[in-house]
């Protein structure tokens, strides 16, 4: 692999974990979001969005879950 690619590969990586950090963010939102809510509150229309949006959610690994939740704790203590 010569250096041009190496850089490339660099850049790619950096890229990815960026967009990882704010994808992180808005899943521990959602999260937050989802776990604060009383469903008998919701319109109905929201519901089934809610419920979707749980299912998302419980179908992830626990392991970015708790990342997830972790994001937003830090963003929330430097806020």
């Amino acid at each position: 692999m010569n250096k041009q690619e190496v850089q490339m590969l660099s850049e790619e990586i950096e890229m990815l974990m960026a967009e990882r950090a704010r994808l992180l963010k808005v899943v521990g939102a959602a999260a937050m979001l989802v776990a604060n809510t009383d469903a008998k509150s919701l319109p109905d229309g929201a519901v089934e969005a809610a419920e979707i949006l749980s299912g998302a959610l419980n179908a992830l690994p626990e392991e970015t879950l708790r990342d997830a939740l972790e994001s937003v704790h830090a963003q929330q203590d430097e806020a």
